[in-house]
């Protein structure tokens, strides 16, 4: 879990981003004065991961030492820094990895901090939230296209909120590799390569035209290349209009190799990776029937500063997400409010002695909100069907290890544990996902007549072996139903190596 937000916080103070994108890493330091974000200092390096990813998710070993030096750098930067003030996102590549959590381990070590993979949608989110704060207060939508290493993310927003999200499987890296790994041209070549991309993104293409836009932005490193190129061959100063992009195509068809052209402004980093780039923009000219698109300086690294100084204002996407779902799948609110005031009892009793943070109180709020969405689907095995729902379903403002914790948290919080699922972890993440689960399944236990009348007087305590859970005695005699529940929870946290004991208020042991 990334660390918490203290509200208020960062007022005055210094903050970070850094983007692991699929061509290059990115960081952004900036501080926070009277709420407005301004620069100190920016840093990029091209690592092309995924010129390195095989098609079965390998990342070749130089591609990874050049991550690792280049993430070991930024640590070096970051390292006087708050741990809550620094955000690092991880896009595309990494998401394509086979074994995401080997590179992971390695690579925040070297950076000095958690590493968030996030979706391709909250990606996209964060690249608008980056766009949008670079753009005058406009009244009607418009739309914003990145072209990453790996991917293309477009996106319909208005004012500071992204309306539509998509991300396709296409970026200047991957198409280079795919269409143009020799660097040679021909007509023939381009047009096979403009239509396979075309294809992927038709079916995306007709949503968006229906939503429509005022203006259209382009944003990250492939636009402000291809923009300073055609700038530099007398087109407008950061737009890229129809007209130059199919000139420039042409004159780059006759060389039949971009080796044999030469393109002003067009850096070395960027040459090997220019016509996969091209041909995603000109499939995106085409299929959203674009004419002109301006290019912005803001991106997602901006955006992800900006999620940062939002979530400390309580403006949190993850809490607005919780609500559409909750409200999506009609979760019974009294039941949810039931559960959080027993789960917030007990989290506030071992808190201190587990060394639980807010962000652990969050998920937890998440899940208890969350662990009926299954109901909609059935109740025989709904907590099931809770953890598929939220391990599937876009939910902007969450990274994806976030999001498979409260999937996990909302799948096991009932019934039998399984020791697969769990054994596969190790032994600090298997503890402690274990103490979350703990807090839950005992919290949803106790509230199990879905009525308000969970045990007044209740105290929980960590022991060496596992818990003990005191009540008060006239409650325990009063309710037999609730005694075999939590009997035949001690037997399934038991199958997992947790003791759970049971007391009255004076501490004398209480038989199931």
């Amino acid at each position: 879990m990334p660390q918490p937000i203290r509200p208020g916080d960062l007022e005055g103070q210094t903050i970070a981003a850094v983007d692991l994108g699929s061509n290059s890493f990115h960081m952004i330091i900036a501080r926070v004065d009277e709420g407005q974000v301004s620069v100190l200092d920016r840093l990029r390096e091209p690592v092309r991961m995924a010129a390195g990813l095989s098609t079965d998710g390998r990342l070749d070993p130089v591609v990874r030492d050049r991550a690792v030096d280049c993430l070991a750098r930024f640590g070096q930067r970051l390292r006087s820094l708050d741990p809550a003030w620094k955000r690092a996102v991880a896009t595309n590549s990494v998401r394509q990895l086979s074994n995401p959590r080997s590179f992971l381990m390695t690579a925040e070590t070297a950076l000095g901090t958690p590493i968030e993979v996030v979706a391709g949608r909250e990606e996209a989110r964060l690249i608008y939230l980056g766009v949008a704060q670079g753009l005058a207060d406009h009244k009607g939508r418009r739309l914003v296209v990145d072209i990453g290493g790996g991917s293309t993310e477009l996106i319909v927003g208005k004012g500071f909120d992204a309306l539509e999200t998509e991300s396709t499987q296409m970026g200047c890296v991957a198409s280079t590799k795919r269409f143009f790994a020799d660097g040679k041209l021909t007509a023939k070549r381009w047009q096979a390569a403009c239509a396979a991309l075309q294809l992927e993104l038709a079916p995306t293409a007709q949503n968006y035209l229906s939503r429509g836009w005022k203006l259209a932005y382009g944003a990250s490193g492939t636009m402000r290349a291809i923009s300073a190129v055609l700038a530099a061959r007398g087109g407008p100063v950061r737009q890229i209009v129809r007209e130059d992009l199919l000139r420039l195509v042409s004159d780059l068809v006759d060389a039949g190799s971009i080796d044999r052209i030469r393109l002003k402004r067009l850096g070395d980093d960027r040459r090997a990776v220019f016509l996969g780039g091209l041909c995603v923009l000109c499939a995106v000219f085409e299929q959203l029937e674009l004419e002109r698109l301006r290019v912005s300086d803001y991106a997602m690294r901006e955006g992800i500063l900006h999620d940062l100084v939002g979530r400390s204002r309580h403006q949190d996407p993850c809490e607005a997400s919780i609500k559409k779902l909750a409200k999506r799948y009609g979760v019974d609110q009294d039941q949810e409010k039931r559960v959080w005031r027993v789960l917030t009892q007990l989290y506030d009793q071992v808190a201190e002695s587990w060394e639980l943070n807010q962000s652990d109180r969050e998920i937890l709020s998440f899940a208890s909100r969350t662990h009926e969405v299954g109901l909609a689907i059935a109740h025989s095995q709904h907590h099931r069907h809770g953890a598929y729902i939220l391990a599937n379903t876009d939910l902007p403002g969450f990274s994806r290890q976030q999001q498979q914790r409260l999937a996990d948290l909302v799948g096991f919080h009932r019934r039998s544990l399984p020791n697969n699922a769990l054994a596969s972890m190790n032994k600090t993440d298997r503890n402690y996902t274990l103490r979350l689960l703990s807090l839950l399944r005992l919290a949803v236990l106790l509230n199990r007549s879905r009525l308000d009348e969970s045990p007044a007087s209740l105290r929980l305590q960590p022991t060496q072996e596992g818990l003990e859970l005191s009540v008060d005695e006239k409650w325990w005699n009063a309710h037999p139903l609730s005694r075999a529940d939590l009997k035949q929870e001690r037997h399934y946290l038991g199958q997992v190596g947790v003791d759970l004991r049971f007391a009255d208020s004076s501490g004398d042991q209480l038989q199931c």
